[in-house]
């Protein structure tokens, strides 16, 4: 797992989520930590970049201090057996945890819920990462913190993007022995028609309980399926949800949305992952490499 961290308190949770999910699949911790000279750009305060002024000395040396609190920092929340060598880069943050992130298997990190104009004009380094890397992403924070999982989340829009969540939640079930619930948003506007005629519920409903055989009939009893008639978005639906019925782990595909569109309706996921109060497992199906790159 790759652990970004900033130093900052937040931090704890993606460590101690980090260890989580290293005690159930055997796995290690590798702290990260990015950070932009101050002379590579002008005005970095503005950009919420983390920056190192040039007096504090070489690159190398920059590195070895930055390495030493990593894995001081590090050590407070995870065994040192789990642990591998920390990982310095320079550079914008969301770039280098992108490319960092091609070798290995998830990434677990925080949100710190930027909001407003700021968020708006740049996004959050934890949503751009969304979008962006290779692997699944684990975002937590303080309101989102992965304890014990007994139940998971797993939406579905019965695309093969969202098919690209199943796997992964499935090997968590089965370390977890946690419970999976398929979840479908049939979505309407109230504005512009009634509710969805019984025919188009009964069909979605079939749909998704045949996504179930076919996808998760080696688990029995582990999964249920539920279909949610809302008049409110696919996010504010699955917010909804969770708050009325809290989940440990919400599960949830994403296409990678970006440009212009993205930034005036935003994705679901992003969303979702802004606002629901569970730790939220993001696969981005369209994000994995070509062959040759």
């Amino acid at each position: 797992m790759l652990v970004p961290l900033d130093f900052s308190d937040a931090g704890i949770y993606a460590l101690q989520a980090s260890r989580k999910v290293a005690d159930l699949f055997e796995g290690s911790v590798t702290p990260f930590h990015s950070y932009v000279p101050v002379s590579d750009i002008p005005g970095p305060d503005m950009f919420g970049l983390e920056t190192v002024p040039d007096s504090m000395g070489n690159s190398q040396e920059i590195e070895n201090i930055h390495k030493e609190h990593l894995q001081e920092f590090a050590e407070e929340h995870v065994p040192v057996e789990r642990l591998t060598e920390p990982i310095i880069s320079i550079g914008n943050p969301s770039r280098t945890i992108t490319e960092a992130a091609k070798d290995f298997d998830i990434v677990v990190m925080n949100s710190h819920g930027r909001s407003g104009f700021s968020r708006f004009f740049m996004g959050s380094v934890s949503e751009k990462v969304l979008r962006t890397t290779h692997v699944p992403v684990l975002i937590v924070n303080k309101e989102k913190q992965l304890k014990s999982i007994n139940r998971i989340m797993l939406t579905t829009d019965f695309s093969e993007h969202s098919k690209e969540a199943f796997p992964v939640t499935k090997q968590i079930a089965l370390k977890t022995n946690a419970h999976i619930e398929l979840t479908h948003i049939v979505s309407f506007d109230p504005s512009n028609r009634d509710k969805p005629e019984d025919s188009v519920v009964t069909m979605r409903r079939q749909h998704l309980h045949v996504l179930a055989k076919e996808e998760f009939y080696d688990i029995g009893d582990m999964l249920e399926t539920k279909l949610i008639i809302s008049s409110d978005t696919p996010h504010e639906a699955i917010l909804n949800e969770n708050l009325n019925n809290p989940h440990d782990l919400v599960v949830m595909a994403t296409v990678g949305r970006t440009g212009i569109d993205y930034l005036m309706m935003g994705s679901t996921t992003s969303n979702v992952v802004r606002h629901v109060k569970s730790p939220v497992l993001s696969i981005n199906p369209k994000s994995k490499p070509d062959a040759d790159e």
